[in-house]
């Protein structure tokens, strides 16, 4: 070989070209079969312990997961009980949503493990207790969206992502199922722990089963990962995934859904070519299959559904009736198997999905159909706290597609039992009024003042509206108006709009007599 080191100082402007010398001779090819480097030459870890060792994890410092194994979980619980015991303190918890399951929480804020949670939504015990004071500093919400742009900014940086995957490789190239049939454990999309794993600083994958390499395709590729956990549980099947979403036989709901179709179909939004979201409460998934018989009248089709996926829009797609679907979230077991199958059934991150940095999916939606708790006469929003104040929901992506979609249908009964859904003024805003379009409840429809547009379509339709006023006056009349919610002055929650500015606040409950 030509001898270069004579040469190299005479190279014009090598200091622009190249920082790395001359190269150097020498042997390092690996010669082993693939089959004995998979196994000597791989990121799988000896244990977690090992894992959190090898990360460089400091006190102080942020850890995140992910939400798809849903009330199933064990991770979150399984690396914070590791957390405590290896002595680790003031943690920054960046998850994308909390459970039921994750009530072990509780004691490790008591004792300082974590100390900070950013989320998009708490529910249960966890939730009870952050309602009634537990922690020093406010719960962090963020929408999924918001949530993803923050990560990519770095307004939340990760240091150590912990990542649940049903299967993975040696190497790390993992997803949510799996071709094996010995796996039994399925989340679907990773669409929420790909923005972690793409921009944190250490990624440990956590498992119950190891595939061989190549695990493809994945959702996360293994040069994001740099290590790989196997354990004996990450979660529990029923807890993570439900065989279908359950299809509503509630007559309310049922009304709900048939006038939320007639205001989509006569405001126009539905035609050949249209896109769509639909949410997976009961008169969301109602909606969508009066959306189908629409569809087969008039001969059209859908050309992408979004978001949160179920069984019923795979069977749409598969009756071809929806040619793509953008999933970041796959709700049931049939979704999930649809990935494997479906070639036009496609995972996507947060950040694709609704970040407000990007040209996000969300702002090509013709529709999305919303469920609410509360909506107030200024048409804002709360889907995170209950009549009581305290927080047993989620921000998600409601705000995201109320903006982004041309038209935001929010779907909710007038009354649930004898509480109004219709009220002056929702106990938290999470989605500003200004971006809901149509309200639609099983006694009444009221249209946004802005939306004069769409009041003209449905009262050329000859859909019968109200005002929000009316609504919330007819909900009254009915269950009369609750007493207010006493709240204490600590602030327990801080609710940040998509764009990560601040919306509103959450206190503390006040339950002192």
């Amino acid at each position: 070989m030509r001898d270069i080191k004579e040469i190299y100082a005479d190279i014009p402007h090598i200091e622009d070209i190249s920082q790395h010398g001359v190269y150097q001779s020498k042997r390092t090819k690996a010669t082993e079969t693939f089959a004995v480097r998979t196994q000597a030459r791989n990121k799988v870890a000896a244990d977690l312990k090992e894992a959190i060792r090898n990360s460089g994890l400091r006190d102080g410092m942020t850890i995140s997961f992910h939400h798809h194994f849903r009330n199933g979980d064990n991770v979150v619980n399984m690396v914070v009980e590791t957390l405590a015991e290896m002595g680790f303190k003031n943690l920054t918890m960046a998850a994308s949503s909390l459970s039921g399951v994750h009530a072990p929480l509780i004691e490790h804020i008591k004792n300082g493990v974590i100390t900070h949670i950013e989320t998009s939504g708490l529910r249960g015990e966890l939730a009870e207790q952050v309602s009634r004071g537990l922690m020093d500093f406010p719960v962090v919400f963020r929408s999924h969206g918001g949530r993803g742009a923050a990560i990519e900014s770095r307004d939340i940086h990760i240091d150590v992502a912990f990542l649940g995957a049903p299967s993975c490789d040696p190497f790390g190239n993992a997803n949510g199922y799996s071709r094996s049939e010995e796996q039994t454990i399925s989340c679907g999309s990773l669409g929420y722990a790909r923005p972690d794993a793409r921009n944190a600083g250490h990624v440990i994958i956590i498992t119950n089963h190891i595939d061989a390499f190549p695990n493809a395709p994945y959702a996360i590729p293994s040069n994001y990962v740099d290590s790989v956990v196997l354990v004996d549980n990450i979660g529990d099947p029923k807890g993570i995934m439900s065989g279908a979403t359950r299809y509503t036989t509630n007559p309310k709901e049922l009304v709900i859904a048939k006038a939320a179709a007639d205001v989509i179909r006569a405001s126009g939004y539905l035609y050949d070519g249209f896109s769509m979201q639909m949410g997976s409460g009961g008169a969301s998934l109602a909606t969508a299959r009066f959306i189908r018989q629409m569809m087969l009248q008039e001969g059209f089709r859908c050309r992408f559904a979004l978001g949160g996926i179920t069984g019923q829009i795979v069977s749409m797609h598969e009756e071809g009736l929806i040619d793509r679907i953008l999933d970041v979230q796959s709700f049931d077991l049939i979704a999930a198997e649809s990935l494997l199958k479906n070639r036009f059934h496609q995972q996507i991150d947060s950040c694709y999905y609704a970040s407000y940095l990007r040209t996000a999916a969300v702002n090509q939606l013709d529709f999305v159909v919303l469920s609410a708790l509360e909506i107030d006469t200024d048409y804002n929003i709360n889907v995170l706290t209950g009549s009581d104040g305290v927080i047993r929901g989620a921000v998600g992506g409601h705000p995201d597609t109320a903006a982004g979609a041309s038209l935001s249908v929010v779907v909710a009964p007038l009354t649930r039992g004898r509480i109004p859904s219709i009220v002056n003024r929702v106990n938290t805003v999470v989605t500003p009024g200004s971006t809901v379009d149509v309200v639609v409840t099983d006694q009444g429809i009221a249209v946004h003042p802005d939306r004069t547009d769409v009041q003209a379509k449905l009262a050329e339709a000859g859909i019968r509206l109200s005002t929000i006023q009316e609504l919330k006056e007819r909900a009254e009349s009915i269950v009369g108006i609750p007493d207010p919610i006493r709240y204490k002055d600590k602030i327990v929650g801080v609710v940040l709009y998509r764009d990560n500015t601040v919306i509103d606040v959450i206190r503390q409950i006040d339950e002192d007599e």
